[in-house]
C-alpha cells in the first residue's frame, strides 16, 4: 500500500506531542497548599499596681456613717461613678459579701462623700465598694467604724497646764440621761500632730489621729447626773487644746 510521507510524518508528530504533553503534566509539581494566617492576638492591658478605689469613714452619728472616697483608676483598670457602697455588721460578712446591712450610691464625682443612714446606734460596720451592675471590688474592706450611742453622757475637757510642746488636760464625763450609765467611751479626732503620752482613770486607744478613751474598771458606772473624770498628758507642736468630744456607751 502506498502511503504519503507527509501524512505519516504529521501523525507521528501529533503522537509525539500528545505524549510529551502527558509526560509534562505528570511531572509538574503539585501546587503548594496555602497556610491560613495566624490570628492577631488581642492586646493585654497592663494595669498599674494601685488600688482602683479608696475610701475612709470621716464622720459618724448615732444612725449614720459618712465615707469619703476616691476613684483612683478608670476602666479597664478601675471604675467610673457612681459606685455602690455596702455596709456589713461583721468582717466575715464583708469578706463574703453576705447580708449587707445598708447601702447607698455615690454621686457622679470621682472624689466625694456618701452618707449612709438608718443605722443602729453603737454598732461596728465594715464597708465595701461595688458597681451598680454587681461587679465587686476585690480589694477594699474598710472598718470597723462605729456609730455613736444615743446621748447617754456628755464629755468636756479642760486644759490644766501647758508648755512648749505639750499640755495636760482633764475630761469630765457626766451621765446625762435618765438611766445609769454602765460603761462609757469618749472619742475625738486630733486636728494636728497631737499624741497622748500618758492617761489616767481611763484606758486610751489611738488609731492615727482618732482617739477613744474607755472607762477604767472602777469608774464605768454612773448614776443619772453623776460624773467622773480622766486625765491625759499630750505632746503637741501646736496650740494646747482638745477638740469636740463625743460620749457614749
Amino acid at each position: 500500500m502506498f502511503r504519503m510521507p507527509g501524512v505519516v510524518l504529521a501523525a507521528a508528530t501529533l503522537t509525539l506531542a500528545t505524549w510529551a504533553g502527558a509526560a509534562g503534566a505528570a511531572a509538574a509539581p503539585p501546587a503548594p497548599m496555602q497556610t491560613p494566617a495566624p490570628p492577631i492576638p488581642t492586646p493585654t492591658v497592663a494595669c498599674p499596681p494601685a488600688l482602683p478605689i479608696w475610701g475612709q469613714v470621716t464622720a459618724t452619728t448615732a444612725t449614720s456613717l459618712t465615707i469619703t472616697y476616691t476613684m483612683l483608676l478608670s476602666p479597664p483598670c478601675g471604675y467610673d461613678p457612681p459606685m455602690q457602697v455596702l455596709l456589713f455588721t461583721s468582717r466575715s460578712d464583708a469578706e463574703q459579701w453576705h447580708n449587707p446591712a445598708a447601702q447607698a450610691l455615690t454621686g457622679p464625682e470621682r472624689n466625694g462623700t456618701v452618707t449612709i443612714g438608718g443605722l443602729t446606734p453603737g454598732t461596728d460596720y465594715w464597708f465595701r465598694f461595688s458597681e451598680p451592675d454587681g461587679k465587686k471590688d476585690p480589694y477594699v474592706i474598710g472598718g470597723p467604724a462605729r456609730t455613736t450611742d444615743q446621748s447617754v453622757c456628755t464629755a468636756t475637757a479642760t486644759v490644766d497646764n501647758r508648755w512648749i510642746g505639750g499640755f495636760t488636760a482633764t475630761v469630765t464625763v457626766r451621765a446625762s440621761g435618765g438611766e445609769p450609765v454602765q460603761g462609757w467611751r469618749v472619742s475625738w479626732r486630733w486636728p494636728g500632730d497631737e499624741r497622748i503620752s500618758a492617761a489616767w482613770n481611763g484606758v486610751a486607744e489611738t488609731n492615727g489621729a482618732d482617739v477613744v478613751v474607755r472607762n477604767a474598771s472602777y469608774n464605768g458606772t454612773l448614776a443619772p447626773g453623776a460624773s467622773t473624770t480622766f486625765g491625759m498628758m499630750v505632746w503637741s507642736s501646736g496650740a494646747a487644746g482638745v477638740p469636740t468630744l463625743t460620749c457614749g456607751r
